[in-house]
């Protein structure tokens, strides 16, 4: 199957059971419109259950306008740090989909974080729950009678997103009955955790450096080939563990084009934005992209 049909297939699988809705007049449902332009960013930084055994630090960037959060319903990407790192490492990434319409929360994990002070990698296996218990915590925001987000946040179309140990977080969130609301993730050089990708199917794409000396790439194409829904795979030829998520390297523009766009697609419906996603990643010597059809 050719690359342009493969994608027309994906668009009309996706946009058949997963595309983003809001209720109109007569109970009837249509997509979110994507925002055609870009917003000003805004952010801001709180604590998830502060005395708790699991206290979580959570940065949002958020679209914003006249300095406060801009007008419309935005849907939610849940995204992920890496082990010994923090949310505004990834900034370059993530005020960026701000900017293109989506709230951003990153939450700062207890034991994997940057100044951890019981640091283990073997909690990312807690991480997944942490990242719903956000997302609940964003439910409350957003009903909230005096939180700025208040009515901003389209807990309908949530996405999950993660670098390294936070790609793992995110496949363990896909897991057997997750609610259908978690309609998409973005896997950076990471893979699956046991029981990934066994509840509803949704679509996923993976970013991954052919050269990764931390997590090879068959993990990552091994975790591609587990997925239930439509799939894609960005491999980024002869890089490493993630370099390509820094602004200006040669990587990181066709990195930002196709999971912005594929952001779009999942969360907004965005035909259009789905259609781009081979030429977003088109770079004979940096870049090869490939997709399939749910299973």
């Amino acid at each position: 199957m050719g690359a342009g049909r493969l994608v027309a297939v994906l668009v009309t699988a996706l946009l058949a059971g997963c595309a983003p809705a809001t209720a109109v007049a007569g109970g009837a449902v249509s997509p979110r419109r994507a925002p055609e332009g870009s917003y000003a960013v805004g952010v801001r930084t709180l604590t998830l259950d502060p005395r708790s055994a699991r206290p979580l630090p959570v940065t949002i960037w958020y679209p914003a306008s006249t300095g406060q959060v801009a007008a419309g319903r935005f849907p939610v990407v849940v995204y992920s740090h890496g082990l010994g790192s923090l949310p505004e490492l990834h900034a370059g990434l993530t005020t960026r989909w701000a900017a293109a319409g989506f709230v951003v929360a990153a939450p700062a994990y207890p034991h994997t974080r940057q100044g951890a002070a019981h640091f283990t990698r073997a909690d990312v296996r807690h991480q997944p729950a942490d990242a719903w218990r956000l997302i609940r915590y964003l439910g409350g925001l957003d009903r909230s009678r005096v939180d700025p987000l208040a009515g901003h946040l389209d807990l309908t179309s949530v996405a999950a997103a993660g670098h390294s140990a936070g790609g793992f977080t995110t496949s363990g969130m896909f897991s057997e009955g997750h609610p259908a609301r978690l309609r998409a993730g973005i896997v950076i050089a990471g893979g699956g955790l046991p029981g990934s990708f066994a509840g509803p199917a949704a679509p996923v794409l993976f970013v991954h450096g052919t050269a990764d000396p931390v997590v090879p790439v068959t993990v990552g194409r091994a975790a591609y080939a587990r997925t239930a829904g439509p799939a894609a795979f960005l491999s980024l030829l002869g890089q490493d563990h993630g370099a390509y998520l820094t602004p200006g390297h040669p990587g990181f523009a066709p990195v930002l084009a196709t999971t912005t766009d594929f952001l779009r697609w999942t969360l907004y419906g965005d035909r259009a934005a789905g259609a781009r996603l081979p030429v977003d990643a088109h770079s004979p010597t940096l870049t090869r992209y490939e997709s399939r059809p749910a299973h």
